[in-house]
């Protein structure tokens, strides 16, 4: 099997390390190069030569639309296949992309695995994208639907409503410190950008709905339903958790109960 050699090209940074990171875990996956802009995208394929571009449709300088046209007139001796991320999900985008020779269009915010699989089948991987197909259904009938539960009765027993902003805010926050601890670290600067990029809004208003959720539990004074969630002398209705406190809680709590 040949090694798949991939380009990243996306104008958030966070984003865009959280990509590469994730892709270069994956068997037979090579990250070539990244880029932040269409210039610098152009300017990769040339060096690189990737079998894959995975390319935002919307970057500075030149956008995604603009470097698909641009690799179509280069006529490289190697054209990469390109997977598009956007936002965007009109039919004409897509089908605008899709003339331009993209061989997958996918809506923001995405699945990583998803992505790696696609990856995988338009380098014609058929054997890998199979084998990677069969890991994520496996895992994901093992303990992907159980987190998704977990977290939404540890949040129904604390008292954070779900129709409100932030819950979606902090389940995603909780799954993306259970699946990568270290982003407790950097809280401001790759949790609330990488929950931001995902959920199409900012890192201000992304913490700002998380501390309401909180706040919204709090005021409820479950302190015996808090207790049991997270154990007795954890926490108490006269000393209300940091945004980082209640998602390293909660985080610990399900990463426990989930090695248990």
């Amino acid at each position: 099997m040949e090694i798949v050699r991939v380009v990243v090209a996306d104008d958030n940074v966070q984003l865009r390390n959280m990509i590469t990171e994730y892709l270069s875990q994956q068997s037979g996956m090579e990250i070539v190069g990244a880029a932040a802009n269409g210039l610098e995208t152009i300017e990769q394929v040339q060096e690189k030569q990737p079998d894959v571009l995975i390319c935002d449709m919307i970057m500075p300088q030149m956008d995604g639309y603009g470097v698909l046209e641009r690799l179509l007139e280069m006529k490289l001796e190697k054209q990469p296949k390109v997977i598009a991320l956007t936002a965007l999900g009109r039919d004409d985008f897509i089908s605008r992309a899709i003339d331009l020779g993209v061989c997958y269009y996918m809506v923001k915010p995405f699945d990583f695995a998803m992505l790696a699989q696609r990856i995988y089948e338009a380098a014609g991987e058929e054997g890998r994208a199979d084998a990677l197909n069969m890991r994520m259904h496996q895992e994901s009938s093992a303990g992907a639907d159980n987190l998704e539960e977990r977290i939404a009765n540890l949040f129904l027993t604390v008292g954070i409503p779900a129709h409100i902003k932030g819950y979606q805010f902090l389940r995603e926050a909780v799954k993306m410190v259970i699946d990568n601890p270290d982003l407790m670290s950097r809280i401001t600067k790759e949790l609330y950008p990488g929950i931001a990029h995902r959920f199409g809004t900012t890192s201000s208003k992304v913490e700002r709905a998380i501390r309401h959720a909180i706040e919204v539990a709090w005021n409820r004074g479950r302190i015996e339903a808090l207790d049991e969630a997270f154990g007795k002398n954890v926490c108490s209705l006269d000393d209300k958790p940091t945004n980082g406190e209640f998602i390293a809680l909660v985080s610990d709590r399900l990463r426990i109960r989930e090695s248990a």
